[in-house]
């Protein structure tokens, strides 16, 4: 477990394992713990980095608005911190729109992109999603006291007493109107979605989000051939039991290494 100092913010990471790196980024409010029931599914022949976003466990918080775009700015200045070159990547939710911008803004070094449970635009949540997001503030903060995101948080934060700051922060940025469809087209990495079937995400918007990324637009033809991106839909699933699912384990197991299926 270590500190790398990205632009003057002090970036929590974990790195075990050997093999082809896989950088996995946790969602809103709680931190990288959040995989801990799938990281051995995940961590076979693989060199695992688990980050602590910021403002998140023990990342400290910036001290400013929390930024997509600054995030995978951080997330770029890892990979680069780190000499890995070229990467996998791997975002739930917030983690995944984190994932989305890094491979946006920085496609030379993300070779393999999966985004779990995460739109490209704010409006493909659905409406009482957004309407929840919006609510992230003191009070809510108060409340989820009694939750296992702030017993953990408690226990690593750099300033546990930070709780209502972190997140009324994850609020803010999650207020904050976005729209990324231009920007596909400007990632090169390969690319797996992966949802629930009962997800915060509207089914459209899943459609969509595979459209502009060029899958399903035809026929693959008989010889199978996959197309430019995959999608995976998860039957039984909601988005509250991604991260702990190891049918998602599964699916990003199979994409990163195809040649196991």
């Amino acid at each position: 477990m270590s500190y790398a100092d990205i632009d003057g913010l002090a970036l929590w990471y974990d790195d075990r394992g050997s093999g082809d790196p896989l950088i996995l980024l946790h969602g809103g409010i709680g931190g990288s713990e959040m995989f801990d029931p799938i990281l051995g599914t995940l961590a076979r022949d693989r060199r695992l980095i688990t980050v602590d976003l910021p403002g998140h466990g023990h990342t400290a918080s910036p001290d400013r608005p929390l930024r997509y775009e600054e995030m995978a700015g951080q997330i770029a200045g890892l990979i680069r911190h780190l000499g890995l070159g070229q990467t996998d990547l791997m975002g739930l939710s917030l983690g995944g729109g984190v994932a989305l911008r890094t491979a946006i803004q920085h496609p030379a070094l993300v070779r393999r992109l999966i985004v779990v449970s995460a739109p490209f635009r704010q409006d493909g949540w659905f409406p009482e999603v957004i309407a929840g997001q919006s609510a992230l503030g003191p009070e809510a903060a108060e409340m989820m006291k009694q939750s296992p995101f702030y017993a953990t948080y408690a226990e690593v934060a750099p300033h546990p007493e930070d709780w209502s700051q972190h997140v009324s922060e994850v609020g803010e940025l999650l207020r904050h109107d976005y729209d990324w469809a231009a920007g596909l087209a400007d990632i090169t990495a390969d690319v797996l979605l992966v949802f629930a079937d009962s997800d915060s995400i509207r089914p459209a918007h899943i459609v969509e989000f595979f459209n502009l990324l060029g899958g399903g637009l035809s026929d693959p033809g008989w010889d199978g051939t996959p197309g430019p991106a995959q999608l995976a839909i998860l039957p039984g699933h909601t988005h509250y039991v991604m991260s702990l699912s190891l049918a998602v384990a599964d699916a990003a197991v199979a994409f990163l290494d195809p040649v196991s299926r």
